[in-house]
């Protein structure tokens, strides 16, 4: 198996959406004096965009630099919680990448998160043996495209696949040269997908009737 499976995290393999917005309104009240009621669907719409891009929609009524500075104590602060109380993993997802891992497949991970994030993931769902690499905005300071490309370059990897939830993810596959599956059971739409995962179970047999996968 020469080619890779990369993965979207947010709204692909977890929903982390209630743990986040619980870091957030504990760290926002610490340093503001002032309670925040984030919800879980206010950290879910903005879910697949930057850091910088949340804090310009959950922190407008602040100037730039201060709605930036509250986003970095906010990340720092969530990626802590993250690690100690972990997200709320889709159902078959951890069964099926042990199962992929063990036999074979290359995976990686690509998200436009926080510096950290993705290792949070990881530290807390205890998967650091099943992925080969991943990358995130925060550490790369590139976007979903770029960080896919990179991935792919520094295991030397010719072909891949992108798993992902939000259009986003699609038009960042495009512009990387692959394919897009997309994770129908995430947190938005995809037009024109490669194929569609309603059941992350069903992952390793989609990749074999695509040809993706021998």
């Amino acid at each position: 198996m020469d080619k890779m499976i990369i993965f979207d995290l947010d709204g692909t393999l977890w929903d982390s959406s209630v743990q986040v917005a619980e870091s957030w309104n504990m760290v926002l009240e610490e340093n503001t004096g002032r309670k925040w009621n984030l919800t879980a669907a206010d950290i879910s719409r903005n879910m697949g965009k930057t850091m910088d891009q949340i804090a310009d929609d959950l922190f407008s009524e602040y100037e730039p630099d201060e709605r930036y500075a509250m986003a970095r104590y906010c990340e720092v602060f969530e990626n802590a919680y993250i690690t100690e109380h972990g997200g709320d993993m889709y159902p078959g997802v951890t069964e099926t990448l042990h199962k992929m891992h063990e036999a074979g497949y290359i995976m990686s991970v690509v998200s436009n998160c926080q510096k950290d994030y993705v290792r949070a993931f990881l530290d807390s769902m205890k998967m650091h043996e099943v992925f080969t690499d991943y990358e995130e905005w925060g550490r790369s300071g590139y976007l979903k495209a770029d960080n896919i490309r990179l991935v792919m370059q520094r295991n030397n990897i010719s072909g891949a696949v992108y798993v992902g939830d939000i259009q986003a993810d699609a038009d960042a596959a495009a512009k990387a040269g692959v394919p897009c599956i997309w994770a129908s059971y995430g947190f938005g739409h995809i037009e024109h997908p490669a194929a569609v995962l309603d059941s992350f179970d069903k992952l390793p047999a989609l990749l074999k009737e695509l040809g993706i996968i021998g």
